[in-house]
């Protein structure tokens, strides 16, 4: 979610995980529709395909991946961190699933726009 809202705040983005997932989730897919984010085309990477890459912002977005990301050996003019719950562990009924992506893609929306957009 959080590479949509930064390619479409004009971004170069990448997002990549220590443990990807096969797909992207569907639940992440349908609430960045309803906000008008196309994210079905992504395809979950591991973060070793980045490594040697050079970057102005590496952005971790839950502790274990802050925890067990790799250094990168290229540049990296910048590393920040924000804490967000996965919603993929979430359990329940469809409809509780949605709410806590939703919550989680407004959280890192204001996130991003906070924060990375005046980078």
């Amino acid at each position: 979610m959080a590479e949509g809202f930064a390619q479409k705040a004009g971004w170069q983005a990448f997002s990549a995980g220590t443990k990807p997932e096969t797909e992207i989730n569907p639940f992440a897919i349908k609430v960045m529709a309803e906000v008008g984010i196309d994210i079905s085309h992504q395809k979950p990477q591991p973060v070793e395909e980045y490594i040697m890459e050079d970057f102005d912002l590496v952005a971790t977005v839950c502790d274990n991946a802050r925890e067990s990301c790799p250094v990168f050996s290229g540049e990296c003019e910048n590393i920040i961190h924000h804490s967000f719950i996965d919603p993929a562990i979430t359990t329940g009924n469809n409809e509780n699933k949605l709410e806590v992506f939703r919550k989680v893609r407004d959280e890192i929306r204001e996130w991003i726009e906070k924060h990375l957009i005046s980078t």
